[in-house]
């Protein structure tokens, strides 16, 4: 069983920008050399239809100490996408990791749609001066619907390993409509790469589902012990907007990265008596820093109230 101690919440939307209004949702770490870089996603306050958009900005916190903020960015690092493109209303990071000098972003693109009422997709974004400034890899997807997979993909996890890119993500199996509502239900696959860019899948699911409707999100997977371990989201698809059927993180483990072994009670994560991740925990980002593995999570209500940090203990 996995043990994190909880060092403490991190950040919360707190309207200091007319864009960062809510949420600090899907935190994304990265180390750099003096600092680790988080980013997330926050959103304006909804319009007069409701409707509301996502950002993505980024603040760094200390090495030492990865509650204490030494600076939050002051503007999204890439703009929404154009008319009818597939991030025209959000921007939303996954996964940053360090290949051939650059930073790739690997984020969920969404826009609305009619009939239900949004679709997703995989995008990439790039830096080239250490994780400030990003730009699109294309001004599409490159992890998008397939004939196998014909809903809404996202929460894509990467890693490079040797000569190969592997990547962990949700992909959706339904709609489903519950009182006036269309709810996505979906589930983790993977996919393999040359580039990381064009992606070979099998449209398989990677993890048994302990309710026809469960979903299953954001996973984050390292290898340890010659084993690889998996993080992830987990919550019922109806009715979900609540602390008896929202969101808690999962854990599951494999010898390849192919067939995993599920036991979420061994995830050593979980909501707190009281407070900010009482209600819901969600979105685990793990990443390895000076020999500390560090947990960025969300809290309640998919991150409404931020988000923020564990170490694990053993």
């Amino acid at each position: 069983m996995l043990n994190w101690k909880k060092l403490g919440h991190v950040f919360a939307a707190d309207g200091r920008y007319p864009w960062m209004q809510q949420f600090g949702q899907v935190p994304t770490a990265h180390r750099l050399d003096d600092r680790i870089r988080v980013y997330f996603s926050c959103r304006p306050n909804p319009d007069a239809n409701g409707d509301f958009v996502s950002q993505t900005t980024f603040l760094d916190v200390e090495l030492d100490d990865p509650t204490r903020i030494i600076d939050v960015h002051d503007k999204p690092i890439l703009a929404l996408g154009e008319l009818g493109s597939f991030d025209q209303f959000g921007v939303m990071p996954c996964c940053a990791i360090q290949v051939d000098g650059d930073i790739r972003l690997y984020y969920v693109g969404w826009s609305r749609s009619r009939g239900v009422p949004w679709q997703a997709a995989v995008g990439l974004a790039i830096s080239s001066d250490g994780g400030t400034t990003f730009e699109r890899h294309a001004a599409g997807p490159i992890l998008s619907r397939t004939a196998e997979e014909p809903f809404v993909q996202g929460s894509p996890w990467v890693l490079k390993q040797d000569d190969q890119f592997r990547m962990w993500y949700l992909s959706g199996i339904r709609w489903e409509e519950h009182q006036g509502h269309q709810e996505s239900i979906y589930r983790l696959m993977s996919a393999t790469s040359a580039d990381g860019i064009n992606w070979i899948r099998d449209a398989k699911e990677c993890l048994p589902p302990t309710s026809p409707d469960e979903c299953q999100a954001r996973p984050a997977v390292w290898q340890s012990d010659s084993h690889y371990h998996m993080l992830f989201s987990s919550r019922r698809g109806i009715d979900f907007r609540n602390a008896q059927r929202g969101y808690n993180i999962g854990y599951a483990t494999s010898k390849d990265g192919i067939a995993w072994s599920r036991d979420d009670s061994r995830a050593g994560l979980e909501r707190s008596v009281a407070g900010w991740d009482s209600e819901m925990i969600s979105y685990p980002n793990v990443v390895q820093v000076d020999g500390r593995r560090l947990c960025f999570y969300c809290g309640n209500m998919m991150g409404h109230a931020g988000f923020g940090v564990a170490e694990l203990v053993h």
